[in-house]
């Protein structure tokens, strides 16, 4: 039976000096920086999403073993497990469940924006779509006092985004565009801009509403895929 050492083992084998120095750097690391004291291996994501398809029967047990671990790379590839998980079509409804109060009981472990953003969407935002949590749960994660709760929150959205909702997406970045936090602004804006695609016109009424209590990294994400000299003037406040 696979264990969290094995699944520890597996994927040092993949680690490289090189690529932790990166990590860290890119994560911010810092002393005062939103990663610090996270510490890395140096595993690559196609590494470690190999590593995740051949753990995916590991037991949830061993998995909250592995979810609490200090290193970042074990922590992602047993979000990745759950991901694959709940994909799986052989993965009963009450599994799901389990999965998803797995995921909501660990949110203290899915402390960096990467953790969030390869999870929160295909568990949370997918049990949403398949009503096994009601959709109030987003608005109760956003008004967390923990910043990677809150990005739980809106980046669940954007399995609903492509499944042409986009109005729990304008309605979680409304109660958003307070949040004094920049991995905030930007997960506000990069939801906006996949609702964008969706429907450009509620997105840009939205933005031209709310345009004076828009944080400037907000817009930018939201704008970055419009045709230029339209983002330009989106950008000085010219709309029309």
């Amino acid at each position: 039976m696979k264990n969290v050492g094995n699944l520890i083992s597996a994927l040092s084998l993949h680690a490289s000096a090189e690529r932790k120095g990166k990590n860290e750097y890119f994560f911010k690391t810092g002393k005062g920086q939103y990663g610090e004291g996270d510490i890395f291996m140096g595993v690559s994501m196609p590494s470690i999403r190999k590593i995740a398809k051949e753990f995916q029967e590991i037991s949830l047990s061993e998995l909250q073993k592995s979810l609490e671990n200090q290193v970042h790379e074990v922590r992602l590839c047993s979000l990745i497990i759950l991901v694959y998980r709940y994909q799986d079509k052989q993965t009963s409804i009450e599994e799901k469940k389990n999965i998803v109060e797995f995921y909501l009981n660990n949110t203290k472990y899915i402390n960096n924006w990467d953790l969030v953003d390869c999870s929160a969407h295909y568990v949370i935002g997918q049990a949403v779509l398949d009503e096994i949590v009601d959709r109030d749960l987003l608005f109760q994660l956003i008004q967390s006092t923990v910043l990677w709760e809150r990005r739980i929150g809106i980046v669940a959205t954007w399995i609903l985004i492509r499944n042409q909702d986009i109005d729990t997406t304008l309605a979680l970045s409304q109660k958003l565009l307070q949040d004094t936090e920049d991995l905030m602004h930007k997960a506000v804006g990069w939801m906006l801009r996949e609702a964008w695609k969706v429907d450009a016109d509620t997105v840009e009424s939205f933005l031209i509403k709310n345009y004076k209590n828009l944080p400037r990294t907000t817009l930018r994400y939201a704008i970055e895929r419009i045709e230029e000299q339209k983002r330009k003037k989106f950008l000085q406040g010219e709309f029309g």
